[in-house]
């Protein structure tokens, strides 16, 4: 771990150009806007070390499943997300040189992601190997208020030279994916055509027919004045260009702006691309470049509005969770049901950009508290749509009946290649029941499980039923060969949160049952006959809730994470010579599988999930016991562990932890920051604040706060929307403040107290 970029709480900043540090730096200077998004790679050529990726949301390729021994039930293809068209490319020539900052003298480097206003800047001055120095200014956004917009601004100053300058801005769909087998490329050219207005490429992928298609247009100025330039128009194999050939002199500032629209085939027809990218593209260029960031700034303030998170007296926290909150928002706007959000949101290629059960164990609760509650309610739509898909996918595993949800998704397909992830991490299902849960339980929005809640549910449900094995000596049900949140674990018998889990979801399907018959009978009726659903089903489901085996351990009073889990050298990682660490890197796997260590919560996170089960002397126990064994090698578990430890008045530890999961990429802590950001953990960081430090949860319909100050800090405050009213809480050294920022009164609990907050007023805790 090494921290090379500048504290400061709206900005991320990179003082001098490190090519070592330039694909982490790539991965965390990403934007986006959820509809496409684009790492941080250089406009101008660079040969050096470089991540190139620009990707489009919901666009993605199947590729061909990579085993060294097929196993029966494999997912045929591993789905993709896709390096598209680069359309940031600029190529620029002094005197025939090429600018590369890989050849080239660089000084004064700096480059700037602007979190507040969601614009990526970069300055330096740079020396050619013949000698002739330019200093170049660029600025870029991807629009949030026009999602198929991307703009930039590149300025180039000659400094110690008259001559000529070439600007060439281009569209290049002759990439490919680092992670491709044997180096394939994933596409081909449909059309492409340079006018002296614009330029246009369209690309299709040659499985699935995803078609691209990205239009260009720009502008100029010398020294503040327009400049009409004839442009030599390039067309070349999957590449379209304008190159414009300028005369300058010394101290003269050339400004080139570069606007392209990048429309898919998701949302229109394959023959109507070209005509929609140039309508829009058009309507940029009327706006002009000014005009367009001022909208999309405006759009990020709204954003900021809802969702900020102030942390007074610590600029590496402060820092650190905005930069967690700007890349959901960057990531996810939930406008499209179709769409979900990878572990790398777009800041890389790694795990192929599909949809884990990262989505609905941690991001949800941040869109559920920070925007409008349809947006959460389409990532519920999302896997309500994917259920048949899920019914398919535990038919081909040899059940009969019931829904095995994918661990790896783009449509609703399996797409995950490890037998022991793919086949065994069934507690991925519980996360997917336990959103329903969440969702209904935050929004009152009761209605859904009548729309679609319940028969996910249900379909969950019929899943565990088969997926038990019952054991008659012991008239127990059991959970054989299962691997938990834990990966370092696989294969084992009895995991404490699957059977945990499966048996929660039993339950609460029952109990939506129930009221469904009590509330809406002929509802209920309707989706009986629908999911052919007997009392045969619900009495075992009954049966199995009440005869589940639960690992558990006597002298300890901890749940066991699996059978046989005391058996291990128990040895804390703190005993570890720091050489074996990370294990990932360092052990072979073998070795890890055989050890007690555990890669992420797994006991814990079962506690977390399902915490009102359990009361604090439990908690501590557990979190005692397993803490101590835990590497946290996974991006998801400092949070888990920074929320617990805030229940149990670990301080320092939910601190530590804290700042673990908020600087995880800004400090590379993994050390593999550059492969693209942990999108998905991030909402695990506003979990962090919100629910550790804040206390925030969700009883018998109204929301309870129970804060703390972690002592860092001199204060923090968050907003979160909880029914149709926005709050604003405020936690002091002495005190809590709850401000009601809507005008309608609001019911809260703090501290076990119950308190009205009338409509555009707040009041005053002592914490």
């Amino acid at each position: 771990m090494k921290q090379y970029l500048q504290l400061d709480p709206w900005n991320i900043i990179e003082e001098g150009f490190d090519p070592h540090h330039h694909e982490i730096s790539e991965s965390v200077f990403s934007i986006g806007n959820g509809y496409m998004g684009q790492r941080a790679n250089f406009e101008e050529v660079y040969s050096g070390s470089s991540l190139q990726g620009s990707y489009m949301a919901g666009v993605y390729y199947p590729d061909k499943t990579r085993v060294g021994w097929w196993k029966n039930g494999y997912p045929e293809y591993f789905a993709k997300v896709l390096n598209a068209t680069n359309w940031i490319g600029i190529n620029v020539l002094i005197d025939g040189e090429t600018l590369d900052l890989a050849v080239c003298k660089v000084t004064e480097f700096v480059r700037v992601l602007n979190m507040k206003e969601g614009t990526l800047s970069r300055s330096f001055i740079a020396q050619t190997p013949e000698g002739k120095i330019v200093k170049i200014e660029a600025l870029r956004f991807i629009s949030i208020a026009h999602k198929e917009i991307g703009a930039i601004r590149y300025a180039v100053t000659a400094l110690n030279f008259s001559g000529s300058l070439s600007l060439t801005p281009y569209l290049d769909g002759d990439v490919s994916n680092k992670d491709s087998n044997y180096d394939e490329k994933f596409w081909l050219e449909v059309f492409k055509e340079v006018t002296p207005d614009d330029a246009a490429l369209t690309m299709k992928t040659k499985k699935l027919d995803f078609h691209i298609t990205s239009v260009m247009a720009y502008s100029l100025l010398k020294n503040g004045e327009p400049l009409t330039v004839t442009p030599e128009m390039i067309h070349q194999d999957k590449y379209v260009a304008h190159q414009l050939q300028l005369e300058v002199q010394e101290n003269d500032q050339v400004v080139l702006y570069k606007y392209v629209a990048n429309v898919t085939s998701r949302d229109h027809d394959c023959d109507q691309l070209i005509t929609v990218g140039r309508t829009h593209l058009t309507s940029a260029m009327e706006l002009g470049f000014e005009a367009l960031l001022q909208e999309h700034l405006t759009a990020w303030d709204v954003k900021w509005r809802e969702s900020d998170i102030v942390i007074e007296g610590d600029v590496a926290a402060q820092q650190a969770i905005r930069f967690n909150i700007f890349q959901l928002n960057q990531t996810y706007t939930g406008e499209d049901d179709r769409l979900n959000i990878g572990p790398k949101g777009f800041t890389g290629e790694k795990y192929g950009g599909s949809t884990y059960w990262d989505t609905e164990a941690y991001c949800l609760p941040f869109y559920l508290s920070t925007a409008d509650a349809s947006i959460a309610r389409n990532l519920l739509i999302y896997r309500y749509k994917h259920l048949e898909k899920a019914k398919e996918n535990a038919r081909k595993l040899g059940f009969s009946k019931g829904a095995l949800y994918p661990m790896v998704t783009m449509n609703g397909e399996e797409c995950h290649n490890e037998w022991e992830i793919t086949f065994e991490e069934i507690h991925r299902n519980g996360a997917i029941a336990y959103a329903i849960y969440n969702y209904v339980n935050y929004t009152g929005d009761t209605a859904y499980l009548g729309q679609y809640g319940l028969e996910v549910l249900t379909e969950i449900s019929r899943f565990w039923e088969e997926r038990v094995n019952y054991v008659p000596a012991k008239d127990q049900y059991m959970m054989l060969g299962v691997t938990g949140p834990n990966e370092y674990e696989n294969n084992v018998n009895n995991n404490w949160y699957t059977n945990s889990i499966a048996v929660w979801t039993m339950k609460y399907t029952l109990e939506v049952l129930n009221d469904l018959q009590k509330n809406e009978p002929a509802l209920y009726d309707e989706l009986i006959n629908k999911m052919n659903l007997t009392e045969d089903e619900t009495s075992k489901w009954c049966d199995i809730i009440a005869k589940m085996y639960y690992p558990h351990d006597e002298e300890r009073q901890i749940f066991l994470q699996q059978d046989g889990f005391l058996d291990k050298d128990l040895t804390p990682v703190k005993e570890l010579d720091p050489s074996n660490l990370p294990l990932n890197q360092q052990w072979s796997w073998d070795r890890i599988l055989r050890s007690a260590y555990i890669k992420q919560a797994d006991v814990l996170q079962g506690i977390f999930t399902l915490r009102d089960q359990f009361d604090l002397a439990t908690v501590k126990r557990n979190f005692d016991f397993y803490e101590p064994l835990t590497v946290h090698e996974s991006s998801l578990s400092p949070c888990v562990h920074s929320i617990l430890a805030c229940e149990l008045g670990y301080k320092e530890k939910a601190y530590e932890m804290y700042l673990r999961t908020s600087r995880l990429d800004l400090d590379n802590y993994n050390n593999d920051t550059e492969d693209g950001c942990h999108t998905t953990s991030m909402a695990g960081t506003w979990m962090s604040v919100v629910q550790g430090f804040g206390g925030l949860r969700v009883k018998n319909g109204a929301l309870c706060l129970n804060p703390f100050n972690p002592g860092h800090w001199k204060s923090f405050s968050f907003k979160v929307m909880f029914r149709n009213s926005r709050l604003k809480v405020t936690v002091g050294e002495h005190d809590v403040t709850v401000s009601n920022e809507t005008e309608t009164s609001i019911n809260v609990n703090v501290y076990g107290n119950d308190y009205t907050v009338n409509g555009l007023s707040q009041i005053k805790v002592s914490l």
